[in-house]
């Protein structure tokens, strides 16, 4: 071979070489440069896809312009097997090498669900079942639903009713209703569990179910946060002196779907196991879903000798508390000419 030849050729070669350096060095930049999102994009990562497949999609869908350049790079880290499976969110900005270790950290996107305080447990599964990122496995109808959650919690013949405390919680979606209650059922237990450890000596309560039904009623009555334990304090009196309790919510509850927005005499009247107007003692289970605050407020109460209370002029939730029945009466006429004054005022 002729030295010019030998000279051609090592031209060529360097050529190409210096070609596929400034490729790969393209290849690599575009690895840190921000994908093509405008706003948050959603993207699904498939259980046993691979790298390639996820890439080509990310590519299909306009979001990432060199696909190949990040599978390479992913192969030649060891990462590619190492991607997770979920959901994740793509934020504006993020480039492909972010993206890349958010999958494989598996730093998928999480959504919340929130049991409020005082809901029912019916209110709840309905909740659950308009919630399109939790997945649906228990029966529509509530009584069916309520049995065989708890069956699937392993507490077969108890009530669902209060068993399952207010909170955020976060989950994968796709997570199914079962699996985040079970969450919810077994906050429910570590919170009412300290409650009881560390209450008050003198609780005329006999279990830490006890304490759960009273503080169900508590959550039901209060107006403000701040008079939690003087509720309580109120019942827990009642209760200890053999008072009937006399709590309209269990009345209502009692009523279930028969309840038309108000309490008539009738109601107060007709027995059953949850008015506790014709009975005394504590109704057979919760009435509603009790928050922490509502069950350490009943765990430790606030001392106190009244046993009566209404709803006080303010207008702000807060109510007038009462020793005497003649105070008590006192006080809700002075509310019930408030209410008629403010009537009259708003139809002028």
């Amino acid at each position: 071979m002729s030295r010019v030849l030998r000279i051609s050729l090592l031209a060529a070669v360097l050529a190409v070489l210096a070609a596929i350096s400034v490729a790969g060095w393209q290849a690599l930049h575009s690895l840190d440069a921000p994908l093509r999102v405008a706003a948050p994009l959603r993207f699904k990562v498939a259980a046993g896809a691979s790298f390639a497949h996820v890439a080509a999609e990310l590519a299909g869908q306009g979001v990432l312009a060199q696909p190949r350049a990040l599978v390479l790079y992913a192969r030649w880290k060891g990462l590619a097997q190492a991607v997770k499976a979920g959901e994740y969110e793509i934020q504006p900005g993020t480039s492909a090498r972010e993206l890349l270790m958010k999958m494989v950290n598996g730093q998928v996107l999480l959504h919340s669900f929130t049991i409020v305080d005082g809901w029912r447990v019916q209110d709840m599964l309905e909740a659950l079942r308009r919630n399109p990122e939790i997945a649906a496995t228990l029966p529509p109808t509530n009584a069916a639903a309520q049995a065989q959650l708890m069956s699937k919690l392993g507490a077969s013949g108890t009530d669902a009713e209060g068993q399952f405390l207010p909170e955020t919680y976060r989950f994968i979606g796709g997570t199914s209703d079962v699996e985040l209650l079970r969450q919810a059922h077994a906050a429910l237990l570590k919170e009412l569990e300290a409650a009881w450890t560390s209450r008050n000596s003198d609780l005329p309560l006999h279990s830490s179910g006890d304490l759960l039904i009273m503080a169900s009623i508590i959550e039901k009555e209060s107006g403000l946060p701040q008079e939690l334990p003087k509720i309580a304090g109120l019942y827990l009196h009642r209760l200890a002196i053999g008072m009937r309790l006399q709590a309209d919510p269990t009345v209502i509850y009692g009523l279930g779907q028969n309840y038309d927005g108000d309490i008539h005499t009738v109601d107060l009247r007709t027995d059953g196991p949850y008015n506790t107007y014709t009975r005394s003692g504590l109704p057979p289970t919760p009435i509603a879903l009790a928050g922490a605050a509502a069950i350490h407020a009943t765990a430790r109460p606030e001392k106190t000798d009244a046993l009566y209370f209404v709803a006080s002029t303010k207008g702000d939730g807060s109510h007038v508390f009462s020793a005497t029945l003649e105070q008590h009466n006192a006080a809700v006429a002075a509310y019930v000419a408030h209410q008629r004054k403010a009537a009259q005022e708003s139809s002028r």
